[in-house]
């Protein structure tokens, strides 16, 4: 399979990197708070879908745009870019903040969607199993928090990375989502807005947003359907990807666009 491609797109609310690769029904696959990066999940996907990634504006370096000031204005600017795009029986996927992100346009407007794939979503909070930190967090501790194997989190600290860009990237994630801490209290009762078949996938030891966060969704999202993935914390794209690609591609190819 041939890398992605990148392209600059302009929209009404400002410019946005999109990455493509492969081919067939469109998968809009909106990446978390680390930033965009193109995991062996999106590679995966890639195989049997035109996977479309694309970065979040105020990410990667890019100014925080005026307009943008809660996770339901970037769901807003999703919808903009699908429609930018001329996509229909467009199969919905995120990771944390972008699972948070695509239940957003979901209770907007479905009328393009064939699915939702939400990979251990951030933005309905429980009490009983609070999210973890990630704004006290220092970067050894976040990256720890993200793996269960804790190899995986030591090749990831020894490679480093761009600190500015990171710093950057946590800074936009604040402006979206610092109080009430990664969470919309208002989604939970529009969740029954949600009429596209709903695979959601959690690691079984995920450390930011835990497990029991499904239920609440699933409440919501009453068709919902959940795969749990043994011995994964919160990266599951980097983790266990190819459970997670076979969790996905087995749901995918039931929901029909």
């Amino acid at each position: 399979m041939s890398d992605p491609v990148d392209e600059v797109m302009t929209l009404r609310r400002g410019v946005v990197r999109v990455q493509q690769a492969g081919a067939g029904a469109p998968l809009l696959f909106l990446h978390g708070a680390g930033g965009r990066n193109w995991t062996p999940l999106h590679k995966a996907l890639a195989k049997s879908y035109r996977v479309i990634a694309p970065e979040h504006p105020g990410f990667g370096g890019s100014p925080i745009p005026p307009w943008m000031n809660s996770v339901g204005d970037l769901a807003m600017f999703y919808l903009d870019l699908i429609e930018h795009m001329g996509l229909t029986g467009v199969h919905l996927a995120g990771h944390s903040l972008g699972g948070w992100t695509a239940g957003e346009i979901a209770i907007r407007n479905t009328s393009r969607l064939a699915s939702l794939s939400l990979l251990a979503p951030a933005g309905v909070a429980v009490e009983e199993a609070p999210f973890g930190d990630i704004f006290l967090w220092s970067t050894e501790q976040a990256t720890r928090a993200q793996f269960f194997n804790q190899s995986l989190a030591e090749k990831r600290l020894a490679a480093g990375g761009d600190a500015d860009a990171a710093l950057h990237n946590k800074r936009t994630v604040a402006h979206l989502a610092w109080s009430p801490r990664l969470s919309n209290p208002q989604l939970p009762f529009w969740l029954h807005r949600i009429d596209r078949p709903t695979l959601f996938v959690w690691g079984r030891e995920d450390r930011i947003v835990p497990l029991a966060c499904a239920k609440a969704w699933m409440d919501g999202v009453s068709h919902g359907k959940l795969a749990v993935i043994e011995d994964c914390g919160h990266a599951i794209h980097n983790e266990k990807p190819d459970e997670a690609a076979a969790h996905m591609l087995t749901f995918l190819a039931g929901a029909k666009g």
